[in-house]
């Protein structure tokens, strides 16, 4: 009776070569976004903030995909970011995906997949990350406004890097 129901190539469509090969490509991506901030962007420091690339390549995964690849990218990457990172927990392991999800939504119903559409995006995902940020160092000391200039500053810092996350995800679009 439920035999009529379940596809028998069900598993022979979701292991494909071309989404194999594509989720290897996204590996490397996330390999990379993370050599380059932990190598590269952190020995920038213009005004005394670093910036930080790994929310706008979350929102471009999100944008191209779709909602749901994005939050599975984005649990990785959140995952690996916390690693790397001495003082956090699971704050971007939590945060990363709920920013795909929103991304990978509004770009499918309100926001066209394009450039601009993807700097708007990602400003959102910066400044969302920016102010979680500034909101867990006002929970560990005492508010101060300069907290949220830093974290403006960080996200208006961030956007320019932005921009190389944007290609590689718009080129394996198909």
């Amino acid at each position: 009776m439920f035999n009529r129901f379940i596809r028998k190539d069900l598993f022979k469509d979701f292991l494909t070569v071309r989404r194999l090969r594509r989720v290897l490509w996204y590996g490397v991506y996330l390999l990379v976004v993370l050599i380059v901030q932990d190598m590269v962007l952190t020995q920038i420091r213009p005004l005394g903030v670093c910036a930080f690339i790994q929310p706008a390549a979350v929102a471009a995964v999100g944008m191209f995909e779709g909602a749901i690849p994005g939050v599975v990218f984005g649990l990785v990457m959140g995952i690996f970011t916390d690693m790397f990172t001495p003082h956090t927990v699971v704050t971007y392991t939590v945060l990363f995906p709920l920013l795909a999800f929103s991304v990978g939504f509004i770009s499918q119903f309100f926001l066209n997949r394009r450039f601009m559409g993807y700097m708007l995006s990602a400003l959102f995902s910066l400044l969302i990350t920016a102010l979680v940020q500034a909101l867990l160092v006002a929970l560990g000391d005492s508010w101060s406004f300069s907290i949220l200039r830093t974290a403006l500053l960080q996200a208006l810092w961030s956007l320019p890097m932005a921009v190389l996350t944007y290609f590689p995800p718009a080129r394996w679009i198909e």
